[in-house]
């Protein structure tokens, strides 16, 4: 042994590639859509993977070794762990925030923590070469309501009269020549402490109108509907769907009567589905679920897109093959990622 010399770990990547293709979701194992589609996957013979970032950092470890011109990332402090160089397509299915230790007790330590497990796993994902449903930084960005209508006007689609703001006065002169029978508002967010369907605006809610001044209201006006549509979108593959909310007892928001709702396959006009294909490519969005209302003079109008919206219940009732699409999907680009890092490579 020479002792002088420093070791040499120029090896150390030796026979530790996997060259099986695998798919990441990212999401929670209690996720209906996830559990779905896994078992799509395997349909296909697919090899996925869900990982719940929850785990991550008290009972997950994260090792990205950058050596000379190579590297490699893995999930699991031991090299049995998951290795993400055979990974070549990832779905971004609604995951959690990272948990911190219960063992680091100062508040300031803890958002320390946090910070900056979320700053590693994020420069993980845009280091990965894989194909993303959706790329986390764009679906984040497409999920900003007032976005979202901005880019939706640029391509064309027709979209309700609407007032963003926390200024009272603005909210009176945007409902004065309406009438407050035809304005809706609704919030930015929800999450399941703090839920906020769509609603009507009643004549006995104009005194609190001032309220609006401690945070911004989204408000517009009421588009009575034929029926209402979700469009759901799987890369090139578009599944629009009928919801007939004026036959349940809430004709405002679907999804408050949606067990009552009768839901049936749709078909979109061309230049519809050309307007929200556009949105998608303008988005940078592979998956998007779009709400839609159809009126009876034909009017086709957008009203929000969730980049991460449910299908389930759309495909239960329309039969519409939305979860094999997805697995088709991510199957297919997982495949043609890895051809293309092994051509490169030869």
């Amino acid at each position: 042994m020479n002792s002088g010399s420093p070791p040499d770990h120029r090896q150390s990547f030796a026979g530790l590639r996997p060259e099986a293709p695998m798919i990441l979701i990212l999401s929670t194992p209690r996720d209906e859509h996830a559990q779905t589609v896994l078992v799509e996957l395997s349909k296909l013979g697919a090899e996925a993977r869900l990982l719940d970032l929850r785990e991550f950092p008290q009972r997950l470890g994260l090792v990205m070794h950058y050596q000379g011109s190579e590297r490699r990332f893995r999930f699991g402090c031991e090299e049995s762990g998951l290795d993400l160089d055979g990974c070549g397509a990832v779905w971004w299915r609604r995951p959690q925030s990272p948990e911190i230790s219960p063992k680091i007790l100062r508040g300031s330590h803890r958002f320390f923590a946090l910070n900056e497990s979320v700053e590693a796993l994020q420069g993980l994902w845009h280091a990965l070469n894989a194909f993303w449903i959706n790329d986390p930084a764009l679906d984040q960005v497409a999920q900003r309501k007032a976005y979202q209508l901005r880019v939706a006007q640029d391509v064309g689609l027709d979209i309700p009269d609407t007032l963003i703001t926390n200024c009272p006065l603005a909210v009176q002169e945007f409902i004065d020549p309406r009438g407050c029978d035809n304005v809706i508002y609704k919030s930015f967010s929800a999450t399941e402490q703090e839920w906020r369907e769509t609603r009507l605006l009643k004549a006995d809610e104009i005194p609190l109108l001032d309220n609006v001044q401690y945070t911004p209201v989204i408000f517009q006006e009421y588009v009575e509907a034929e029926v209402d549509l979700r469009v759901t979108i799987v890369g090139d593959e578009i599944f629009p769907a009928a919801i007939h909310s004026q036959e349940t007892s809430y004709k405002v928001d679907f999804r408050m009567d949606i067990t009552n709702a009768r839901i049936e396959a749709a078909n979109l006009p061309a230049n519809i589905e050309e307007r929200l294909r556009a949105l998608m490519q303008h988005l940078g969005l592979v998956y998007g679920a779009i709400d839609m209302r159809r009126t009876s003079t034909g009017r086709h109008v957008f009203l929000e897109i969730n980049p991460a919206g449910q299908w389930l219940f759309i495909e239960q009732f329309s039969g519409q093959p939305i979860s094999a699409a997805l697995a088709q999907l991510l199957y297919r680009e997982d495949h043609l990622r890895r051809a293309s890092s092994v051509g490169s490579r030869l």
